[in-house]
């Protein structure tokens, strides 16, 4: 028996907003943002279907971008999301249980396009998704990539790249 595909989302937080005397990690949505956050989240639920988990940065704007998404899956919030590296995002991955169908992760760029594109096999061919994540990972994108690995085996080149979709 084959292990079943795994179905992992990576979305860039929604367009946040620039408050005076907020830092960055406690800035939140912009209105723009909110309603983009809502589009990323009817968007998920109508082309992939239920979300099983979620790794969400502890950034206030990654949160409220997670609650605009209207995904209620259950949530792990972790503080090494905020300037992450890919590594560290992987990492975070191949802690979730292998019992999760659908991930999603919510975090920051750069991050967000470069562990998409390290996470997809070079020959997965899909080289039209690769080259508009190179472009540009806007706010409210969303990577889709599928792997049989296990989570906590998952790692670079190791899953397909099959879709990206900005919400606008």
């Amino acid at each position: 028996m084959s292990d079943p595909t795994r179905t992992l989302v990576l979305l860039r937080h929604a367009k946040s907003d620039y408050p005076d005397g907020v830092g960055d990690h406690e800035r939140p949505l912009a209105p723009r943002g909110v309603r983009e956050a809502e589009l990323a989240g009817d968007w998920i639920r109508e082309r992939l279907g239920e979300i099983d988990a979620v790794l969400c940065s502890t950034a206030t704007r990654t949160r409220q971008t997670l609650e605009r998404t209207g995904i209620a899956a259950p949530a792990r919030f972790s503080g090494r999301l905020y300037e992450a590296t890919p590594g560290i995002v992987i990492e975070e991955i191949n802690a979730v249980d292998d019992g999760v169908a659908a991930l999603l992760v919510i975090g920051h760029e750069p991050v967000m396009s470069s562990l998409a594109l390290g996470l997809a096999e070079e020959d997965s061919g899909n080289s039209a998704v690769a080259e508009k994540i190179s472009a540009k990972y806007p706010t409210s994108a969303i990577a889709v990539l599928r792997t049989a690995a296990p989570w906590g085996r998952l790692g670079l080149g190791g899953a397909e790249l099959v879709d990206f979709h900005v919400p606008r």
